[in-house]
């Protein structure tokens, strides 16, 4: 090609490159920018994984108990690293953590994709990179909540969080689509299990290519003190608060544990019948209107504050998840799913954002550390107890499950009502004046 030609395509690809990030807001930060960009493809593997895990089990023909304890050795493994990296994070280096956390994604996909003894899958599993929940937890989530206050004014704070939580979701309901392509591949030839291998390949590049990018991100995103390492549960101001909010947190993470998405999935497959094709349509639905929540979330809490969103979105949904294995055709049971997907994640980023508001800045990262410990510990004790339920009466997994989460909607609402965020309190400071 000649030098006008090259010339060409490089202004093309210019212009697409400007026009894609002119689709992002203007005070979102190159770092902000990338942590974003691998969030949306964690999300993306995350979802398929999270719609395919349990059938590529059952296809390596496991049954209904080594099925749940390999869910339960994923969710043991994301509190363990959780555990580890809240510690180490701030001691290596928040950019290298999040990259070798990558790496792991990388190593644990692969142990997935050419693994068939379980031995070697509760392995895979236990590198707490391999998500049956679809959603993001564990590690990735304790640094990045960390590092993305310090990218944005705190104005801005609770609109990234909806921003980063919605795009996050958004990438999980095509990844839950994608899933879909199981059949296609058994169409080739793929036999059994094997049909469902190819997308664990593609959930470790997905691993190392974050790796490479993560590194990249600048210095601004490390923690910023001149005084003694952060040590383990260094909690000073923020202790008591900190350690409150995670016994909550942890109750609602229990619940959220009998119903992950891979057990939700499996238990439409079982009961309803469900291929692979129809989960992908009805979990596609459910994080697309996951996500469009958590961009209204943001918009919600400016008016009736970040405690509100989060509980008063929140109950309702459980309702609807307590009603699903009560309904009488498919068709109404995946109705109740939806409209309870449809509002059950706008606290999501309200929560991160309020917790980062109300502990100290250069106590962020050991702050998120603990309620996600207490978060995936919890989550790994109900994903094991539902794998027990489910043996039993597969449907109490969802009235475990809502019965939990409503009983923490009222216990956050009684004891954190009154406990405002700074901008909440100057609002409300401006408005009494």
């Amino acid at each position: 090609m000649d030098a006008d030609g090259a010339s060409a395509r490089d202004r093309r690809r210019q212009a697409g490159t400007r026009a894609l990030i002119r689709l992002l807001p203007d005070w979102l930060t190159p770092d902000g920018r990338k942590l974003l960009a691998m969030r949306v493809l964690r999300g993306f593997a995350y979802g398929y994984v999270g719609v395919s895990l349990g059938l590529f089990l059952a296809a390596l023909r496991l049954d209904d108990a080594q099925i749940g304890l390999v869910f339960a050795a994923a969710m043991a493994g994301a509190a363990v690293t959780t555990i580890a990296w809240s510690v180490l994070a701030d001691r290596l280096g928040r950019r290298r953590s999040v990259a070798v956390m990558s790496i792991l994604m990388g190593v644990g996909g692969l142990l997935f994709a050419f693994a068939g003894d379980i031995s070697w899958l509760l392995l895979g599993a236990f590198t707490g990179t391999i998500n049956a929940t679809a959603a993001e937890v564990g590690s990735f989530q304790t640094v990045e909540q960390a590092i993305l206050p310090q990218t944005v004014s705190p104005e801005r704070r609770t609109a990234l969080f909806s921003l980063y939580a919605m795009a996050g979701n958004l990438a999980q309901a095509f990844g839950s689509l994608f899933s879909a392509v199981v059949g296609l591949l058994a169409g080739l030839g793929l036999v059994g299990a094997d049909a469902f291998r190819p997308l664990f390949v593609l959930y470790a590049l997905v691993g190392f290519a974050g790796a490479a990018v993560l590194l990249t991100l600048s210095p601004a995103v490390e923690l910023a003190r001149s005084d003694a390492r952060p040590e383990w549960l260094n909690l000073k101001r923020s202790r008591a608060i900190v350690l409150r909010i995670s016994g909550f947190f942890a109750l609602d993470s229990f619940g959220g544990g009998f119903v992950v998405q891979s057990l939700a999935a499996y238990w439409f497959h079982v009961r309803w019948g469900f291929e692979l094709r129809e989960l992908a349509g009805v979990f596609f639905a459910a994080i697309l209107f996951a996500a469009a929540s958590q961009l209204a979330a943001g918009r919600l809490a400016e008016r009736i504050g970040l405690v509100n969103t989060m509980v008063w979105t929140h109950l309702p949904s459980n309702v609807f998840l307590i009603l699903v294995p009560f309904m009488p055709s498919a068709e109404l049971a995946v109705a109740c799913f939806l409209v309870r997907n449809a509002i059950s994640q706008m606290d999501v980023p309200t929560r991160q954002s309020y917790l980062m508001a109300v502990v100290e800045p250069s106590e962020r990262t050991i702050a998120a550390g603990v309620t996600m410990i207490a978060r995936t510990v919890a989550t790994a004790v109900g994903t094991a107890a539902a794998g027990v339920v489910f043996t039993v009466a597969p449907g109490l997994i969802f009235v475990a499950g809502g019965g939990a989460k409503i009983v923490y909607d009222l216990l956050l609402y009684r004891s954190f009502r009154a406990i405002r965020p700074p901008e909440e309190q100057a609002g409300l400071a401006a408005a009494t004046r």
